[in-house]
């Protein structure tokens, strides 16, 4: 294991794509850290659960448990959470007039939903994609490409064309990110006039790396290998590929197009990367990390660049037949 840093931040969002709760320690379980994603808000025009991607006013709320949840927590056994709004309104889950108060809102018919089973699969299951749909979550322009989605292995894609989550979860594909400070200060360096907060990605867990030896967009290498940090082992899967959320504004921190701009012109729109647990345990602030990167033998590099090839033509494929509304 090489040393790359410390743990320097430490979040899990108990609503799904609002701001979150700060943690001095993290205990996590194989489905992540708990209490992290356990609501979410289902559109009943679309009738599936949706994020900030659809809604970015779904941002500028914050949410925190009124009791710690366990870990195994759901359906009813999800503890209450309140949602404060922009105008510093207060409101809980368990009060009979939420659904209402957030509809108003959000300007749409909306329900606050607890994490249910993964065998509820209705309950999960996409709207229809459509390439406008699609440009607004990404915020591609007029004649962006759509993003290289081919580092996401097949079966993941095939669960998210039918899903909206993974069922069982709320997480848009996976139950760890993790982010560097080395990668939003190469950001910086590249795009100094946006603001590359840390929550504008939303991590897990922040890794400073000013006392390791990892620099530019550090973590991009960590892919397949494995990174320790307190009693937590995880394995690195693949990068994460941004969408528009990350230039919406949210408590503290305004609209700044910059970021995403700056993600799409010096980073192929990747920051962050997605992780699976391995081993569960508690982290905590200070903690040091290190990684152990995947050894790439030349003949299974070339099988991964292959695999990745027909996926990115599939991927092609499928959105040349995608409709346009």
């Amino acid at each position: 294991m090489q040393p790359v840093g410390t743990v320097a931040q430490l979040w899990r969002f108990p609503v799904k794509s609002m701001a979150g709760e700060s943690l001095e320690r993290a205990d996590v379980i194989p489905t992540g850290v708990i209490g992290d994603r356990l609501w979410a808000v289902r559109d009943e025009e679309k009738k599936c659960v949706t994020g900030g991607k659809r809604i970015p006013a779904l941002m500028t709320c914050r949410a925190r448990f009124l009791s710690e949840p366990a870990p195994d927590a759901m359906g009813d056994r999800v503890p209450p959470v309140a949602i404060a709004l922009p105008d510093g309104t207060e409101l809980s889950s368990d009060r009979p007039d939420v659904h209402a108060r957030l509809s108003d809102f959000l300007g749409r018919a909306v329900t606050l939903c607890p994490r249910r089973r993964a065998d509820e699969r209705a309950h999960y299951r996409a709207p229809r994609a459509t390439k406008a749909d699609f440009r607004q979550q990404f915020g591609l322009g007029p004649n962006e490409p759509i993003p290289d989605f081919s580092m996401f292995p097949t079966a993941v894609l095939i669960q998210l064309s039918r899903y909206a989550t993974p069922p069982g979860s709320y997480f848009d594909a996976y139950e760890l990110h993790i982010l560097t400070t080395a990668s939003l200060a190469e950001l910086a360096r590249r795009a100094p006039a946006a603001d590359f907060a840390p929550l504008r990605f939303r991590p897990n867990l922040l890794v400073d790396t000013g006392t390791g030896t990892a620099t530019g967009f550090a973590e991009a290498d960590w892919c397949g290998g494995t990174l320790s940090a307190g009693e937590l082992r995880s394995r690195i899967e693949i990068p994460t590929v941004r969408c528009s959320m990350t230039m919406r504004p949210q408590p503290g921190l305004a609209a700044d197009p910059g970021v995403l701009a700056g993600l799409v012109e010096h980073a192929q729109r990747l920051a962050g990367v997605y992780a699976r647990v391995e081993r569960p345990g508690v982290v905590r602030l200070g903690d040091p990390v290190a990684v152990e990167t995947a050894g790439r033998a030349r003949v299974g590099g070339w099988v991964k660049a292959s695999a990745r090839s027909i996926r990115r033509l599939a991927l092609r494929a499928s959105a040349a037949v995608m409709p346009d509304e």
